[in-house]
């Protein structure tokens, strides 16, 4: 990865949300994957000085979708996805006719292209709280990593069913994956 600004996002990325189960039933629930079908980031690097490199990441809430549900006592079924997705956009959750975007900005970036870490600030329902993002990059082109979010940071109730004996544990994994890095005119860097 060379210095610059880059663009990046759906289709040429992935960017996933990944459940876990919690509670005396979780042998009941399902270990969800979401995905985001509409999201971009740019980012400047400065492989000399990380700390003046960048991130910036916009993820449409309603874009999130049910892709997979493992374990359980019966497979997740088309319906049972629909109605995840119908839970999601509603007010306990993401409640995304008031809060449209999730929005993640960096503050501080150490370490190389290789190997990174990424401290920002996540916006989600109108809260901004502090993440740390890890990183790294293939040499190919290819940078992935994850973070985990702890929902109820953000004002996010954790989904419960059956009086709370089953439930979705209050943290979850963030997973990206890019695959390819736009070069964006920036400073240093002539367009066309």
């Amino acid at each position: 990865m060379s210095d610059g600004t880059y663009g990046f996002g759906a289709p040429a990325g992935r960017l996933l949300v990944k459940t876990s189960r919690a509670g005396l039933g979780r042998k009941a629930g399902h270990d969800l994957t979401l995905e985001a079908a509409r999201w971009s980031g740019n980012a400047t690097v400065v492989t000399s000085d990380p700390e003046k490199s960048s991130v910036s990441v916009t993820v449409e809430t309603a874009s999130l979708t049910v892709r997979e549900g493992t374990g359980g006592l019966k497979p997740l079924t088309d319906a049972d996805k629909a109605e995840i997705n119908r839970t999601l956009e509603g007010e306990a959750l993401l409640h995304t006719a008031r809060h449209p975007t999730i929005t993640f900005h960096s503050t501080r970036i150490t370490g190389t292209p290789d190997s990174f870490q990424i401290t920002g600030e996540l916006t989600i329902k109108g809260r901004t709280q502090p993440v740390t993002v890890h990183g790294g990059s293939d040499g190919d082109g290819m940078v992935c990593g994850w973070a985990t979010v702890t929902q109820s940071t953000w004002g996010i109730k954790p989904y419960s069913a059956f009086l709370g004996a089953l439930k979705l544990a209050d943290d979850v994994r963030i997973e990206y994956e890019v695959t390819r890095l736009e070069p964006l005119p920036g400073p240093g860097r002539a367009s066309g």
